[in-house]
């Protein structure tokens, strides 16, 4: 077995696990150390003993690859593939065997763990048809949000990478902040030159309700969004606390959502499942299109797809009302409208 894809695949499955972020690094940067040298020199410092001195290596990651280079499956990631054959989410299978790409992911560019490439190799051994690269825009300095200069850099590596990953097709894209009065983020020159624009409110998330209704129908009536995110801001679970869910009508949000096109997000992530239950209930009754995306920053969390395909799927969701589930000719119809 070729041990720098071991380690990747090992990383990958510790993602979709929600392992601690040390833990995947620990793989993720012995790959990236073995991706350098030749697999003769892989091969001459296992033999050698000075494989396990190499910088990015421990003695775990050492010992998946002179497992690997064995012959065998090492038994690390034996025991993470035993753990991870079915689904993350029972329900919602016939849904999830429908969708067929995601548009909303994050690289290292801004706060996900991992290279543009190595989301795209995930998106391909995943089935992607399609996967959409939306790094955060400018404000969010936590999340180092990408200023105009550097994502049209980003725009270059994109298409570099569209060609060597020829299964499946990157769309550029970004997640941009609502900004207190509803405008968004990014230059609209800009937002115009990318393929998915995901609008999502980062900051005052306990705004009265009255302008945080403003603020989230001008930001869908801008022609440029093509997804509400995470519309409500709640976290349910995880290492970062529980936060309640933003305050807004959500009846004034959704129609402007259907009126202008724009896709309501289910997120995917565990720890948002946002919207709630009702509001999806609420957005479905008023005729939106929905987007399942995974809001993945691991390439491992693409798998996050099966939550969100699960409660789509509880809530009796047309599977021709979500975008996800359209071919690409006809997403980018929807997106160039």
């Amino acid at each position: 077995m070729d041990p720098v894809e071991a380690l990747r695949e090992t990383a990958f499955w510790l993602e979709r696990e929600r392992a601690s972020t040390y833990r995947v690094e620990a793989f993720r940067k012995a790959a990236a150390a073995l991706a350098d040298l030749t697999p003769d020199e892989v091969v001459e410092r296992a033999g050698n003993g000075s494989l396990g001195r190499m910088k990015g290596l421990g003695p775990r990651t050492t010992t998946v690859v002179e497992q690997a280079l064995s012959g065998d499956v090492p038994e690390y990631l034996s025991d993470l593939r035993a753990r991870n054959t079915g689904p993350l989410a029972e329900a919602g299978a016939e849904l999830r065997a429908l969708l067929r790409g995601d548009l909303h992911s994050h690289s290292d560019w801004s706060d996900g763990g991992s290279p543009i490439e190595e989301m795209a190799r995930a998106a391909v051994w995943r089935g992607r048809e399609y996967q959409a690269i939306t790094d955060h825009s400018p404000r969010l300095t936590v999340a180092n949000g990408l200023s105009r200069e550097r994502l049209e850099v980003q725009l270059e590596v994109v298409a570099d990478v569209n060609d060597q990953f020829p299964d499946v097709t990157l769309l550029t894209g970004i997640e941009v902040d609502i900004l207190d009065d509803g405008a968004l983020d990014q230059d609209d020159d800009l937002l115009g030159r990318l393929d998915v624009v995901v609008a999502s409110v980062h900051s005052k998330l306990r705004m009265d309700a009255p302008a945080m209704t403003r603020r989230m129908v001008a930001a869908v009536s801008n022609p440029h969004t093509d997804v509400l995110g995470h519309c409500t801001g709640r976290l349910v679970e995880g290492s970062r606390g529980t936060r309640k869910q933003s305050q807004f009508d959500p009846d004034q949000v959704f129609r402007a959502c259907a009126e202008h096109g724009v896709a309501v997000e289910i997120n995917s992530r565990p720890e948002r499942q946002d919207p709630p239950d009702e509001l999806i209930d609420l957005a479905y009754d008023l005729g939106c299109l929905f987007a399942i995306d995974t809001d993945a920053h691991a390439p491992g969390q693409l798998d996050f797809l099966d939550h969100g395909a699960a409660r789509a799927a509880d809530r009796g969701i047309d599977p021709d009302r979500i975008v996800t589930t359209w071919p690409l000719d006809r997403l980018r119809e929807w997106l160039r409208r």
